[in-house]
C-alpha cells in the first residue's frame, strides 16, 4: 500500500470521510458520515447502542469486509489514498491500522509469545527480546511482567491483559490505534491506567476510540464525533453522524440540542 502526503486532503489528516454510506446487505446501516481524524490526536466516538460507532471504525481498517454482503459507499481516504481502491493490500493496511477490542483477548501462548507472535509473521528481523521489551515498556506493562515473560498472557489480569494486547498491537509497528470500547471489560484503576496510557500513545499515533462512558471521552480526546440513530420503516436502527467537533465544544457547547441531550444524560 503506497501513501503520498502530498495527495492528501488536508495537512495532518489520518482519515478523510465525506459522504460515507455504510451497508449490511441493503440495509443502510449508517448514512452520510463526513469527517476528518486529525494526525496524532484522540477522536471519540460516542453515541448510544446501535448508532454505528463500531461500524465505523471497523470500516478504518476494513474488518467489515469479513461480513458477508457489507461495503461502503463514498468517500474514506487514508493518507489520501481510497481505502476501497482494488490496489489495496487490506492485509497491509491492518497492519498499519492496528485493533485493540473490547475484551482482552490475549493469544494462548506466553507473554512474550504474544508479542512476538506477529511480529514474526510481518517478517520482523530485528532483535526481539529488544522488540518485546520495547513494546511492553510502551504499553506500561515492562515492570509487572518482565520476570514472567514465559507465563500465559491469560494468567495476568484483566487490566494488563488488555495493555498486554494493545503492546501486542505496537509490536508490529502500526501508525494508528483503533480501540473498541478497550475499558468496558475493566475495573476504574485499570481504566484510569489505560487512559494514561493514551495520552502517551498519541505521541506516536494516531488513536480512534470508541466508548460508552462520557467521562472517558472527555479525559481522554481531543476531538468526538457524536452518532445517534432512527428507526427504519421495517424496525431497525440506522445510524447517522449528528456532530463532530473539539471535544471541549461538543461537551460544553454544541451545536445540536440532540447533542446536548445526549451529553447531559437525557437519553442514551
Amino acid at each position: 500500500m503506497q501513501t503520498n502526503p502530498s495527495t492528501a486532503v488536508g495537512a495532518g489528516t489520518t482519515f478523510h470521510v465525506a459522504q460515507a454510506n455504510y451497508y449490511y446487505g441493503s440495509f443502510l446501516a449508517v448514512s452520510n458520515v463526513n469527517l476528518d481524524i486529525p494526525e496524532r490526536k484522540i477522536t471519540a466516538f460516542i453515541g448510544p447502542s446501535g448508532c454505528g460507532k463500531s461500524t465505523v471504525l471497523r470500516c478504518f481498517n476494513r474488518l467489515n469486509d469479513l461480513i458477508p454482503g457489507a461495503h461502503v459507499e463514498g468517500t474514506i481516504q487514508y493518507r489520501g489514498v481510497d481505502l476501497y481502491d482494488k490496489s489495496v493490500d487490506a492485509t497491509e493496511l491492518r497492519r498499519r491500522i492496528g485493533m485493540v477490542f473490547q475484551k482482552p483477548n490475549p493469544f494462548p501462548k506466553s507473554i512474550y509469545e504474544n508479542i512476538a507472535f506477529g511480529a514474526r509473521i510481518n517478517g520482523y528481523k530485528g532483535d526481539m527480546d529488544e522488540l518485546v521489551e520495547r513494546s511492553l515498556r510502551k504499553a506500561a506493562l515492562w515492570e509487572e511482567v518482565k520476570d514472567k515473560l514465559k507465563e500465559s498472557g491469560l494468567s495476568i489480569s484483566g487490566g494488563q491483559q488488555q495493555r498486554l494486547c494493545i503492546a501486542r498491537a505496537i509490536a508490529i509497528e502500526p501508525e494508528v490505534l483503533l480501540m473498541d470500547e478497550p475499558c468496558s471489560a475493566l475495573d476504574p484503576i485499570s481504566t484510569l491506567r489505560v487512559e494514561d496510557l493514551m495520552h502517551e500513545l498519541k505521541e506516536q499515533f494516531t488513536i480512534v476510540i470508541v466508548t460508552h462512558n462520557m467521562q472517558q471521552a472527555s479525559r481522554v480526546s481531543d476531538m468526538t464525533a457524536f452518532y445517534n440513530a432512527q428507526a427504519t420503516e421495517k424496525g431497525g436502527k440506522q445510524g447517522y453522524l449528528v456532530e463532530y467537533a473539539p471535544t471541549q465544544t461538543i461537551f460544553n457547547n454544541p451545536a445540536q440540542q440532540a447533542t446536548q441531550d445526549y451529553v447531559s444524560g437525557r437519553f442514551g
